[in-house]
């Protein structure tokens, strides 16, 4: 994105496989809930885990060692101007699908169109941006932008290539059990919707001795298993059915793992670090619903999640609390500090528009620690006195006498998650306010998201050292409506698209860090989330077979690190 890349032109393996690595065994995942598609493009239905990337490939691969930097993986060559006002692929001539058939222009052409028009969203918005397609030689096309936006080679450098010839007479936005022909290393070798999904190895992998796939890809089997929660996954680990388990809690990960496989040996337990942003975690508003539109009601309820009470009593007041969208980064804003600089001047010109802290500085609150937190709860409720709320016989209520009252959804399974909602609704009630814990199934969950049917619900985005396009489909205006983004919360921020706009226009790193931090700021001070914790390492149990590399890539467990790195030894 930014500079030259990393590895030069005769690089041997990406710095973090091991391309002496040993070929064969299994991994074995556990999942919570189930599945009902095999077509992961598409707003409907539900795909198993490792669909696309286990079997799907793009033109560019992306190195998890550096911020966003793609090398060849479809395409032998790619070839833009100083703007990047346009991108050409030149496919390699060796690539085939899976089923022998090669990987063509007309199959590239296909894919980015049905995509971007039939798929999810988030294909859409670089789709748009595409001004020609042009096919420019045998294995060559020519991608022609309308919009400025120097991230849209990177980015479609790393859409899914489909067979075109599969779906012919098709209705492609349609749930299916049909697995898709990609081009990858795996193919899908058996299924029972809900239960499991093997991935085996392809004997006939077009792609196995390309550089960037050298250390990649070793194991000949991946699965995955499906459980009704987290726990039953917990208990098949243990007992020796899954052989791989990451773990979130860290007082689990303490008192926990001292389970005979563990004593003997036989399961081992690797700490994994990284240097990746934060990203955020925790709950999020729907500020489409009346009840959580005015900053000073979110506010109020950010006061009173008593993050310090909550934090000890489930995890030991280890891990540290996410501080705004891109903390644990360079990317991140300084909490409390004032806007300075590059970052104060792009956020001047929407300094009315802003709320409180955008440019003065913003910190999270924070309470005392314990179960009370009285001092938080008479801030909170002086803020909602301020939004029009008053306690009426017990009861908060609005001008029209109308209490408040609303639903924290989340899946089944998310066992610490339901834990902290349940302490957090406890806690409320000291505001005369009355919440409610509703859990439901998988497939419930994603149909009520995707439509945006909730108050409060889970929320995560994990987030990268190089943001782009990407941003657009979380906190873009088109997600108040538009069904199926990743825009949970409803935002509606001019001054947020105009940081995007900024941050993919962008020709040196400090302009774009600056657009980034002004962005962070935005969206922290938008009170749109109430943070929770995050860890800045990740912790795997694992069958002692399970192996990976000494070396570790920038981005630590990342996806695209296991199992695509890992091999089995015995």
């Amino acid at each position: 994105m930014y500079g030259r890349p990393a590895l030069p032109p005769d690089f041997v393996s990406l710095p973090y496989a091991n391309p002496d690595a040993p070929k064969g065994g299994r991994i074995v995942f556990g999942e919570s809930g189930g599945f009902d598609s095999l077509n992961p493009f598409i707003v409907s239905g539900i795909a198993p885990a490792g669909l696309t990337a286990h079997t799907v490939e793009t033109l560019l691969g992306r190195s998890l060692d550096e911020p966003f930097t793609l090398y060849g993986l479809l395409a032998e060559s790619v070839v833009t101007d100083e703007a990047r006002s346009f991108v050409e692929f030149t496919l390699r001539e060796a690539a085939r699908f899976s089923d022998g058939s090669p990987v063509t222009v007309e199959d590239v052409i296909w894919s980015f169109e049905v995509l971007g028009t039939k798929g999810q969203p988030r294909y859409a918005t670089a789709w748009n941006k595409i001004a020609t397609v042009e096919q420019t030689g045998p294995r060559s096309v020519r991608f022609t932008f309308k919009a400025e936006d120097r991230e849209l080679p990177l980015i479609l450098g790393l859409r899914p290539i489909l067979k075109k010839a599969q779906w012919e007479g098709k209705d492609f936005t349609r749930s299916t059990l049909e697995a898709p022909i990609g081009s990858g290393p795996y193919v899908v070798a058996a299924f029972e919707p809900g239960r499991f999904i093997t991935y085996a190895k392809n004997p006939d992998w077009w792609g196995a001795d390309l550089p960037f796939n050298r250390g990649q890809h070793n194991l000949d089997e991946i699965r995955y298993d499906y459980f009704g929660n987290g726990g039953a996954v917990f208990e098949a680990f243990k007992a020796g059915a899954i052989t791989s388990w990451r773990e979130t809690n860290p007082v689990k990960w303490e008192r926990q793992f001292d389970f005979p496989a563990v004593q003997s040996g036989e399961v081992v337990k690797s700490v994994i670090p990284h240097s990746r942003p934060s990203g955020i975690e925790g709950f999020v508003f729907n500020t489409r619903r009346a009840i959580f539109a005015d900053w000073r009601v979110r506010e109020a309820l950010i006061t009173a999640f008593n993050f310090e009470f909550i934090n000890r009593t489930l995890n030991g007041s280890i891990p540290p609390r996410i501080d705004s969208y891109f903390s644990n980064s360079p990317l991140g804003m300084t909490p409390g500090a004032p806007a300075e600089g590059r970052v104060a001047e792009l956020l001047e010109p929407f300094r009315d528009a802003l709320l409180p802290g955008a440019l003065e500085g913003y910190a999270l609150p924070v309470g005392d620690g314990s179960e009370a937190n009285r001092r938080a709860i008479r801030r909170a409720n002086a803020l909602l006195e301020e939004a029009g709320w008053s306690v009426q016989e017990g009861v908060l209520k609005n001008a029209e006498g109308q209490p408040f009252t609303f639903e924290i959804l989340i899946t089944n399974g998310a066992d610490d998650i339901i834990n902290a909602a349940t302490i957090y609704v406890e806690g409320l009630k000291r505001l005369g306010i009355e919440a409610r814990v509703t859990t439901v199934d998988s497939a419930q969950y994603k149909e009520r998201t995707t439509q945006y049917d909730f108050d409060m619900t889970h929320y995560i985005r994990s987030l990268s050292l190089s943001p782009g396009n990407e941003q657009t489909l979380y906190w873009g205006s088109a997600g108040v409506t538009e069904p199926g983004t990743r825009n949970w919360m409803g935002m509606n921020s001019p001054a947020a698209e105009a940081m995007i706009a900024t941050m993919v226009a962008a020709r040196d790193q400090d302009d774009f860090i600056a657009a980034v931090q002004a962005l962070d700021r935005i969206l922290t001070t938008g009170r749109y989330v109430i943070p929770i914790w995050y860890s800045d390492v990740a912790r795997l149990a694992h069958r002692r077979e399970l192996k990976y590399p000494d070396r570790l890539p920038l981005y630590g467990d990342w996806p695209g690190f296991q199992p695509e790195v890992w091999w089995y030894q015995e």
